[in-house]
């Protein structure tokens, strides 16, 4: 994840007049949010599991950068066309932004109709069909949700699509010279990528501004009750090698020597010779061998050898 950056403008043309220069970037020198900042990048953190649990992939966010510009700047960077959700909350005083980019609509939309093993598609610029606007309006509502849950952890805000655009440059967002947070996010899923964007006016944010700007100098935000979920959701979904343990005998390398191809070795493991399941090295239960209807091996759980109180900082709650 990228350091968060309060980038300067765009350069001015050359031969350009030095006290003109700085004034220029005087007239558009914002005030960085840290609070905010902090906010974005949890909120990155909690939008790869969302994705990836909607999608059934494999799938990581990363901020790519956090940008203080002029409202106008912000809307003409974006792609276009794009699908662009115009959100709005009772909270706040006025609308921002989340525009998903047509690559990551596209990556999607293929992944969640089973596109996995087809090579990705190029997207050619054109009107989104009804259901890539249904896909995309769903992508954006749950990012939506994970947004506000992070921003819980500083003030309780609801937010809802308003309506849905497709060309940023004749959007009106807020007058093109307020300044505005720009984020860009990077999304991977398998093979595929994309990117979405947020953006928001400081006019949206004025209500809670006073608390944005305060610095951040580590700790928690209100509790910042999201990182148990997240970090539970994470561990719960990580494959682990179990072993299961029949016999162990100590025998004597003489014999071991001896030992040849095609002889039978009598281990004196019994029928009902209970079986020990291993994790990381861990004796976690007991368990006896049975087969079931369609002759495969299986296991019954008989004993856990694992307290409750051991595990507790991995179960889920």
């Amino acid at each position: 994840m990228s350091a968060s950056t309060a980038k300067a403008d765009p350069k001015l043309p050359a031969g350009t007049p030095v006290e003109e220069e700085i004034i220029q970037k005087a007239k558009r020198s914002y005030e960085r949010l840290p609070i905010l900042e902090v906010i974005l990048e949890r909120f990155s953190l909690a939008v790869g599991p969302a994705i990836k649990h909607y999608v059934g992939a494999i799938c990581e966010s990363s901020i790519d950068a956090i940008d203080y510009l002029p409202t106008g700047d912000a809307l003409e960077s974006m792609p276009s066309p794009a699908l662009i959700s115009v959100i709005e909350s009772p909270d706040w005083d006025g609308p921002f932004a989340l525009v998903i980019d047509p690559s990551f609509l596209i990556s999607t939309l293929e992944i969640t109709f089973g596109g996995r093993m087809a090579g990705r598609s190029e997207w050619v610029p054109r009107s989104f069909t009804a259901i890539e606007k249904k896909i995309g309006t769903e992508v954006t509502q749950l990012m939506l949700n994970e947004l506000s849950e992070t921003f819980g952890q500083l003030a309780q805000i609801e937010f809802t699509i308003s309506h849905i655009e497709t060309n940023a440059q004749a959007m009106v967002l807020a007058p093109p010279n307020t300044g505005c947070v720009r984020l860009r996010m990077h999304v991977t899923m398998d093979d595929r990528d994309g990117y979405f964007y947020i953006v928001m006016p400081f006019n949206a944010l004025s209500n809670i501004r006073n608390m944005l700007v305060q610095p951040f100098h580590g700790g928690s935000l209100g509790g910042d009750k999201s990182w148990r979920k997240n970090m539970t959701e994470v561990i719960s979904d990580t494959d682990v090698l179990v072993t299961a343990r029949l016999f162990d005998t100590k025998v004597p390398l003489q014999e071991v020597l001896e030992w040849k191809r095609g002889q039978v070795l009598d281990l004196g493991i019994e029928v009902d010779q209970p079986v020990s399941l291993i994790c990381s090295g861990h004796e976690m239960y007991m368990a006896q061998t049975g087969k079931r209807k369609n002759g495969r091996m299986a296991l019954k759980i008989t004993e856990q050898l694992k307290d409750e109180e051991e595990m507790t900082d991995v179960l889920p709650d």
